[in-house]
C-alpha cells in the first residue's frame, strides 16, 4: 500500500523506536534584529532567541550605518537596540520579548 504525504516545505527524517517516518519540517518565522557589537541586551535577545530554536537572526548592525540607524527608526519609532522583528511583527526590545516569554506567547511567534 503507497501513502502520499503533502507538506509545503523540506521533511526530515525521524527516528522512533527502530522505524524511520518522514516529518514535514517546521520552519520557524523570520527573525530580524537590529543591533550593536557592543550591546548586552543584544546578546541576552540572541541568547533567548537561539535558546528557542532559532537558528537564524538576521542581524542589521547600526553601529557604522547611519541609513541602517534611519531605517529602524523610521520602522519602530525608538532609538535604541535591539529592536526585534518576528516576521513582520515589531517585538520591540530585549526586555519586550523576554515579557513574551514569560507570558507563553513567544513559541506561538516563532512557530514553535
Amino acid at each position: 500500500m503507497m501513502h502520499t504525504l503533502s507538506c509545503r516545505g523540506p521533511l526530515r527524517i525521524v527516528a522512533n523506536a527502530g522505524r524511520s517516518q518522514l516529518q514535514p519540517e517546521i520552519e520557524m518565522t523570520k527573525v530580524t534584529m537590529y543591533s550593536s557589537a557592543h550591546c548586552p541586551f543584544c546578546a541576552n535577545a540572541s541568547s533567548l532567541l537561539q535558546a528557542k530554536g532559532v537558528e537564524q537572526i538576521e542581524k542589521i548592525s547600526v553601529d557604522a550605518s547611519a541609513a541602517a540607524l534611519q531605517q529602524m527608526m523610521q520602522l519602530t519609532g525608538r532609538r535604541t537596540v535591539p529592536q526585534i522583528f518576528i516576521g513582520e511583527q515589531h517585538i520591540g526590545g530585549f526586555d519586550d520579548l523576554s515579557a513574551l516569554d514569560r507570558a507563553g506567547k513567544l513559541d506561538a511567534l516563532l512557530g514553535n
